[in-house]
């Protein structure tokens, strides 16, 4: 630093010396500005590429062309947990708290580049739309309810290539390495690309017939490995009929509710929570046939619907494992399922059967009470009743009868026992596993290969995941209840008067009936009202018209409704 002897003193510098001085200061900051601005010297060659990686913007994504694809129409049938889901269906400008199956089922295909909606002005291409992919659907399972048969008809990018109808033949369809939307890289098909030659007979080349199942994109391990660890591809149709719909073209549906016996935890050696399984089958059986079921459903007013028959083909109670060894107690309990095979349902129809079967089990109810129920004429109006828990439902399996089935009745075939075995499902399904669609055909499959069902990225190894957690927390729960069932009491205090009976099961007077409704706890609902003496609602055509004079709409009177499944 100067000292102050060199600064100058500028308060003897007379008026020409302070020009002066200022002018040498503005020509020397000059000098400095010029010399800063020269460009440094040239870098080494390793840094000089260093810097220019850097600066090369990155090259826009390949645009992807859907009209140099082919698509076809197709049937997917896929399975589901229902519990993360508001139920399947999506229903556009009402956001749920939970997202749909149908939701990630759109996103899984979109990301994959099968599809291509047809937007219409103002709306988002982020948006559920099916336009333009003939989509259809077989069922509308509500929130929490699973399904491990749904099946959807959808319009999907082939890689059947062009130039088999006079089109082009690039771009037949994504090779190895295609990134998708969302930057995902996805291994496509590579036995698709343009046909190859093989040697003829006269020493010229000819063309490989293309293999609408072996040389397709493997659509099913396509999907998996986007979709949630809860929703699976099961199988597809390539071949499903003309003018495919999984809505009409499915003439039998099949559900199953799961519930445990005892239904609920209750001191040893009491039956209170015990299910009379007997008297649930002669319920169940009752439900057979055509009835009008507006006593064991949600009307919907807004669908006016005014017929409520629907025909059911069988429902009874089956034991889950016949050969299990329990023991039937609440810690080892038996577990069951009501199954239900019929033509269509109405909304919420299974639960309200299943809640009707579990009155009946515990003794609230005798089994004529289904019959009352069907009785129409004498119950116009649904008696006030909760139905049964969603979770424990589950959507089994949809059935698509060929033509000469459906010629035969009207309903499903008889099994020779007094029951109805149902439909049996025609269409051609290539299954998860299958050694057909998007592999080599000369390619051996062994035991524990990745073919889409066993493997790193197999299907079973993403369930075995999914349910080894489930798994591990039952046996906790079930160890820790078993650990405080044998906890014993203080010899110390003094023991409750039992009356002669064992410890604990004492009856309290005035306590409030439980009711079993398949959900993790009964419900208390103080005396226990017999249905049939409870208040009831309006009758449909009531309910409905309300509704049409309210949205001033006109009444419907021709009553018949499509077959479709809306539980």
């Amino acid at each position: 630093m100067a000292s102050t002897q060199d600064q100058p003193d500028y308060t003897t510098y007379t008026h020409a010396d302070l020009l002066r001085r200022v002018t040498d200061l503005e020509t020397q900051l000059r000098r400095l500005n010029n010399t800063a601005q020269q460009p440094s010297p040239t870098p080494p060659v390793s840094a000089a590429i260093d810097w220019k990686k850097k600066k090369t913007p990155k090259k826009p994504p390949k645009p992807f062309d859907p009209s140099k694809h082919h698509a076809r129409l197709i049937a997917l049938k896929f399975a589901y947990l229902g519990g993360n889901y508001n139920g399947f269906e999506h229903h556009a400008n009402n956001p749920t708290p939970l997202p749909t199956v149908e939701e990630a089922v759109w996103k899984a295909l979109r990301k994959t580049r099968l599809i291509f909606p047809e937007f219409g002005v103002g709306k988002d291409e982020g948006e559920v739309c099916w336009e333009g992919c003939e989509y259809s659907k077989c069922g509308r399972t509500d929130k929490g309810v699973s399904a491990f048969g749904q099946v959807v008809g959808i319009r999907v990018r082939s890689c059947r290539p062009k130039g088999k109808d006079g089109g082009s033949d690039g771009g037949n369809c994504a090779q190895d390495g295609d990134v998708l939307d969302g930057g995902d890289s996805v291994v496509m098909n590579t036995n698709a690309g343009p046909l190859e030659g093989v040697p003829s007979h006269d020493g010229g080349t000819t063309e490989t017939p293309w293999d609408p199942i072996r040389d397709e994109i493997p659509y099913i391990q396509l999907l998996n490995r986007v979709l949630p660890p809860d929703i699976r591809i099961l199988a597809w149709c390539p071949h499903p009929p003309a003018d495919f719909s999984a809505r009409f073209n499915c003439k039998e549906r099949r559900y199953r509710y799961f519930f445990t016996n005892p239904a609920y935890a209750t001191a040893p050696g009491s039956h209170e929570g015990r299910l009379d399984i007997e008297r649930m089958q002669l319920a169940a059986e009752k439900l057979e046939g055509l009835h009008d079921f507006r006593n064991m459903c949600k009307v919907d007013a807004s669908k006016q619907i005014a017929n409520f028959e629907r025909r059911i083909f069988h429902a009874g109670i089956h034991r889950h494992s016949p050969d299990s060894a329990s023991t039937g107690s609440w810690l080892d309990p038996e577990l069951y399922y009501f199954e239900v095979r019929g033509s269509a349902f109405l909304w919420h129809q299974v639960r309200h059967m299943v809640a009707v079967l579990f009155l009946v089990g515990q003794g609230y109810e005798q089994p004529d009470l289904v019959h009352h129920l069907l009785d129409v004429a004498k119950c116009p109006g649904k008696p006030v009743y909760e139905m049964a828990d969603d979770r424990p439902l589950v959507l089994w399996d949809c059935i698509f009868p060929d033509a000469a089935q459906l010629s035969e009745r009207d309903h499903g075939r008889s099994n020779g026992n007094g029951g109805a075995a149902g439909y049996i499902d025609t269409l051609e399904w290539v299954q998860v596993g299958d050694a057909a669609g998007g592999r080599d055909p000369a390619k051996r499959v062994v035991p524990g290969s990745d073919d889409g069902k066993y493997g790193p990225n197999g299907i079973m190894d993403s369930l075995w995941a999914l349910w080894r957690k489930r798994k591990i927390d039952e046996v906790l729960a079930e160890s820790l209840m078993g650990a405080v069932a044998q906890m014993r009491g203080n010899p110390a205090l003094p023991a409750t008067p039992t009356n002669g009976e064992p410890h604990g099961l004492v009856e309290v007077p005035g306590r409030s009936d439980r009711i079993f409704d398949g959900s993790e706890h009964p419900r208390t609902v103080g005396r226990y009202v017999p249905v049939m003496q409870r208040d009831r609602n309006d009758a449909p055509d009531v309910v409905n018209a309300r509704y049409a004079v309210r949205k001033g709409l006109a009444p419907r009177h021709n009553g018949h409704a499509p077959a479709v499944d809306v539980e």
